[in-house]
């Protein structure tokens, strides 16, 4: 896979990371373990995309 495929396929793991998220904060039963383990997933692919990102520079 190319470095543009991967860093699209990584955005849009972000951005259902993002959304789950949002439910997620709809929903009194979350705890707060799934809130951290799902922010933790989005800063893990937030720091693969920019590693990616400076990779093509």
């Amino acid at each position: 896979m190319s470095l543009d495929g991967h860093l699209t396929t990584l955005q849009q793991k972000h951005a259902a990371i993002e959304a789950e998220l949002e439910a997620a904060s709809l929903r009194p039963a979350t705890s707060d373990n799934e809130i951290r383990d799902m922010k933790r997933r989005k800063l893990q692919l937030k720091d693969e995309m920019e590693r990616l990102r400076a990779k093509q520079h």
